[in-house]
């Protein structure tokens, strides 16, 4: 399947990136992890074109507290904490703490919301392919991939259907394997790529999660 653009919408982007993965498919030990929110329903596409199981995996960026867009770090699904170091940018511990305690709360809630009361999946030793919708800046995909690696997958990939240049060869250095099916120049914005680009709601994350 051609990665023309713009994708149709998150379905029609997922079909596009499992036709570039189908060497997964049958990896013993697969296993899918969408990035919520809008990850997830291209995540379920890959999923289930390999045959695998689906999940999510839950990273709230840390932001700088003057600069709430500029990420310091992050924390992630099984309690797992990144931190970014910036020269120039250094943050006391104790307004750290709080920033981290408030994204927390939000993880927390997500997982509540999406997983209920399945435990999160181990990805120890495991073939991980982590999904999301798009990758701009990159910095969300990264914390993820640093937080995964804490618990020693066998193998981790990164896979986007659109992303700029720049951020997939970056990630290129951490995952043991990057696929986004485009990056258009100039990219931009992850939207543009998309003809429909409408919010993901919690609710069609929980359903694709028990589909």
């Amino acid at each position: 399947m051609d990665a023309d653009l713009p994708y149709r919408d998150r379905l029609h982007a997922g079909q596009v990136l499992a036709s570039q993965l189908a060497d997964y498919r049958g990896a013993a030990g697969l296993l899918v992890l969408g990035l919520p929110r809008g990850g997830v329903p291209v995540a379920a596409e890959v999923a289930r074109a390999l045959q695998a199981p689906l999940d999510v995996f839950i990273v709230r960026k840390l932001g700088h507290p003057a600069m709430p867009e500029f990420a310091i770090g992050a924390i992630a699904s099984g309690g797992l904490r990144v931190l970014k170091p910036v020269p120039g940018a250094q943050v006391d511990a104790d307004v750290l703490e709080r920033i981290a305690e408030r994204e927390q709360e939000e993880l927390r809630r997500r997982e509540v919301s999406y997983r209920r009361t399945r435990p999160a999946p181990d990805a120890a030793g495991r073939t991980v392919i982590v999904v999301d919708d798009g990758l701009a800046t990159g910095a969300t995909m990264e914390a993820a991939v640093r937080a995964l690696r804490q618990v020693q997958p066998a193998h981790l990939c990164v896979a986007v259907p659109v992303g700029s240049r720049q951020a997939c060869d970056a990630l290129a250095g951490i995952a043991d394997r990057v696929v986004c099916a485009a990056t258009p120049q100039p990219f931009r914005a992850v939207g543009l790529w998309y003809r429909d680009f409408a919010q993901t709601t919690d609710e069609e994350v929980q359903r694709l999660l028990v589909s």
